[in-house]
């Protein structure tokens, strides 16, 4: 028969190398999701000026953060069989600053977006006109100085104890993080704003049609909004495991000194991390899938402006070498039409 340590031993490696396997997959397509949603919503005029494609293009960078960051980690942990934060105390408290702020700023970025685009499905004119891109970078700004502050405060918090690692062990911030951080400003807060946002919006573009909009507005809005449901019905399946999890392992972290409970506990939390970590690489296969004009939009930029462009560099460059006074500009070559 099998010893208990053996089984434990046998547990703790499964959960390492199914930590680095679904780490390495997800960053694989994270990159390529937030990549091409950083070069639709960049690339195309539609976008430009729309309050939610701002929104959704800062949502994808803190997502390139989060998710380098959560490769650094699953290679710290491939090398030294843990992420190295009971280690060293600095990164014990800079992990999670990092992590937090990223965090913060992808939830609430979905946030915005759903309230924005209430507003701007809204029939009332002055409700419509309340909402500016110049006050949605405002807002954001601030937020994200906020999330910054506050991660860098809670994160503090974190120390090194020598059976637990590095963990919060201070009681006051263990009492916040269990009732106010994850529950509320993490959890509850962001899926309710999120959820009932997108539902008044979703209602608001039913009625789209009796509003005296131009035709390309109407479209973009139908648009958005049906994409910003489907994101949001996602990240509420992807964070609720999570958080209950977290709050969890917080009251009742698992000692190094009892093997079985330590292994299953880090089984359990490479699975539900994995979970999570999935909201920061689905925004593009979201939209996608359930969006035929933004799969046309990605068509359009991917094939009739980069293609085209990365055709006339290359043309460019060899022309260098063999002089040709035929050399179309780019700008004669990408004509198409954006209101797709």
């Amino acid at each position: 028969m099998l010893s208990s340590s053996s089984v434990s031993d046998g547990i703790l490696k499964f959960a390492i190398q199914y930590s680095f396997y679904s780490n390495f997959i997800i960053f694989g397509f994270g990159v390529i999701s937030n990549a091409l949603n950083l070069l639709v919503f960049t690339q195309l005029k539609l976008f430009r000026t729309n309050r939610c494609a701002f929104y959704i293009t800062i949502e994808s960078i803190s997502n390139f953060f989060y998710q380098f960051l959560s490769i650094s980690l699953t290679i710290l942990t491939s090398i030294y069989g843990d992420d190295a934060t009971g280690r060293s105390s600095i990164w014990c408290k800079l992990r999670f600053i990092l992590g937090q702020t990223c965090a913060l700023t992808t939830l609430y970025m979905i946030c915005f977006t759903t309230v924005d685009q209430f507003f701007s499905t809204n029939h009332r004119f002055n409700l419509r006109q309340m909402c500016t891109l110049k006050l949605g970078r405002y807002v954001s700004s601030v937020f994200i100085c906020f999330a910054v502050i506050h991660s860098i405060v809670r994160g503090s918090s974190y120390n090194i104890q020598p059976t637990m690692g590095c963990i919060i062990s201070n009681r006051i911030w263990i009492r916040y993080s269990t009732f106010s951080f994850y529950p509320v400003l993490v959890g509850l807060l962001p899926i309710i704003i999120a959820s009932s946002f997108s539902i008044l919006a979703y209602h608001n573009v039913r009625h789209i049609v009796r509003q005296q909009l131009p035709v390309v507005r109407r479209k973009l809005d139908k648009q958005i909004t049906t994409m910003v449901l489907m994101r949001v019905i996602a990240f509420i399946c992807l964070v609720l495991p999570y958080i209950t999890y977290s709050i969890y392992a917080i009251n009742f972290p698992t000692s190094r000194s009892m093997p079985m409970a330590y292994a299953i506990g880090r089984l359990i939390q490479a699975i539900f991390t994995s979970i999570f970590i999935i909201n920061y690489m689905i925004n593009f296969y979201i939209f996608i899938i359930f969006s035929r004009r933004f799969r046309r939009q990605v068509k359009l930029v991917l094939v009739k402006k980069c293609c085209k462009r990365w055709t006339y560099w290359c043309c460019h460059i060899n022309n260098r070498i063999e002089p040709d006074n035929n050399i179309k500009t780019p700008n004669s070559q990408i004509k198409c039409d954006e209101n797709i």
